[in-house]
């Protein structure tokens, strides 16, 4: 082996490896724009030496193309990171759209929509109405207020439904793209087992990769590596998703009025609910946060309606019903759909009984009990005012937990993201200085050969007469 025949052989695998080296280089400088592209070093491996006359000497090296820079644990770390940031970053969005509710729902132009101003300028119309019980444009302000409040209330009420009914609209189409990104996970799943089961997979990996962090900002999933370089998914409570090279679809069903997820025969959506992704974050809002809130203005609706429509009948009107004068709004059969179907149905402000039972005309007795009322726990233990300002109070306050947890999740996001760029995104610089030392190395291997085909020719022509 020792001869000049071995030594061009062995610097030829050098140029040869020195060549392939280069070409990886060029491969991630073309590829520094590409998102989904992880940046790839060469794979350079030691040829296998030799024993000669009890020496052992080198066979050269050989470059057998690029490797992937990718962790796969701080890949993960991001997954699970982003799942849980695009689910607080959807919950907030809904939240801030149920907020709005109660500052924009508003049947009247002067009132700007806030139930709790509603509330006190109602009750505020009885006191006012106090002084001159007979007063006939006082009793319209009270049934003027009272629509006021009922109109706000109702409007409050159906923007949330509508709410609802939109995330439930936006539900179905999540779990359209998550049946989307499973199916082609599983059909690069197939692709890396049948040709890179063992060895990274290049671009291969690169599209899963790509797939998965899809997934990720869309549904809580947990991934299972498997034999061959294979990939599995469950939701967190263990249903697949993806099990290898085969997708388990997510199908919708609906279940008392919304929209339920299934898999592989079962419900599954609490465990997505509490999973993490958009999915989760708008389960969340559906079926959780807006519910409460809807059934908190169904109790509003509900105390308010009775307990007004209770007085009212209590005593004597001016059309001279004496303790059945009727109600002013509607009476709500349950607490269920109060809210929304909150109305006034006295139209004639005769009959708005501001005396006591069998009292006279100018008797306010009545219109002072139903004054009372504003400072009395006729809302689940609580004054209205009270109530609504609990209600809203835990509105703002979800809000602001929800925007901390955003923000926090968000910059976790970031500062991972940067970890694996650092890793696997191509850098010109890095790549630029690789470039130059391949090209010295090439250079350095071109002098060798050009030395020793010089040799070989000398060795060659040894013993030919040439000209001085």
């Amino acid at each position: 082996m020792g001869t000049i025949s071995a030594a061009l052989s062995l610097i030829t695998g050098a140029l040869e490896a020195d060549q392939s080296a280069l070409d990886v280089v060029s491969n991630n400088v073309a590829n520094a724009s590409n998102a989904t592209y992880t940046r790839q070093v060469p794979n350079w491996s030691e040829n296998q030496p030799v024993y000669v006359s009890g020496t052992l000497v080198g066979t050269g090296v050989t470059v057998t193309g690029g490797v992937s820079q990718r962790d796969r644990v701080l890949n993960q770390r991001l997954q699970q990171q982003q799942q849980a940031s695009s689910a607080a970053t959807s919950l907030l969005g809904a939240l801030t759209t149920l907020g709005s509710s109660f500052t924009l729902a508003s049947t009247s132009a002067t009132t700007g929509g806030n139930i709790g101003t509603d509330i006190t300028s109602f009750f505020d119309s009885y006191t006012q109405m106090e002084s001159n019980p007979s007063s006939n444009s006082l009793r319209q302000q009270v049934l003027s207020s009272a629509t006021i409040l009922a109109g706000d209330i109702s409007a409050a009420a159906t923007n949330v439904i509508e709410q609802r009914a939109s995330l439930d609209q936006s539900v179905g189409t999540v779990a359209s793209q998550v049946n989307t990104l499973t199916a082609s996970i599983a059909a690069v799943n197939r692709q890396i087992q049948s040709l890179s089961p063992g060895t990274d997979a290049g671009s291969l990996e690169d599209q899963r990769q790509s797939a998965l962090a899809q997934l990720s900002k869309l549904i809580g999933v947990n991934q299972i590596d498997t034999e061959n370089n294979g990939l599995s998914l469950t939701t967190p409570g263990g249903q697949l998703l993806v099990s290898e090279g085969a997708s388990i679809a997510i199908s919708s069903g609906v279940v008392n009025g919304v929209t339920h997820m299934f898999a592989g025969g079962n419900d599954i959506t609490s465990d997505l609910t509490s999973g993490g992704g958009q999915l989760g974050g708008l389960l969340t809002a559906r079926d959780q946060r807006l519910p409460t809130v809807l059934s908190a203005l169904d109790e509003l609706a509900y105390g308010i309606s009775t307990q007004v429509n209770t007085v009212n009948n209590a005593g004597t009107d001016l059309a001279g019903d004496n303790g059945n004068a009727g109600n002013v709004f509607n009476a709500p059969p349950q607490v269920s759909g109060s809210a929304m179907a909150m109305s006034v149905v006295m139209t004639d402000p005769n009959h708005i009984a501001a005396a006591a039972l069998n009292g006279g005309v100018g008797d306010n007795s009545n219109a002072v009990a139903a004054a009372a009322l504003a400072t009395q726990s006729i809302v689940a233990g609580l004054t209205p005012s009270n109530f609504y300002s609990n209600m809203i109070s835990t509105i703002g306050s979800e809000m602001n937990e929800t925007t901390i947890q955003s923000t926090a999740l968000t910059a976790s996001v970031s500062q991972l993201q940067s970890q694996v760029n650092s890793l696997s995104a191509v850098s010109l610089n890095d790549e630029a200085s690789a470039m130059q030392e391949f090209q010295r190395s090439y250079q350095a291997a071109s002098k060798v050969f050009t030395i020793l085909d010089t040799l070989m020719a000398s060795a060659i022509n040894l013993g030919v007469q040439t000209a001085a």
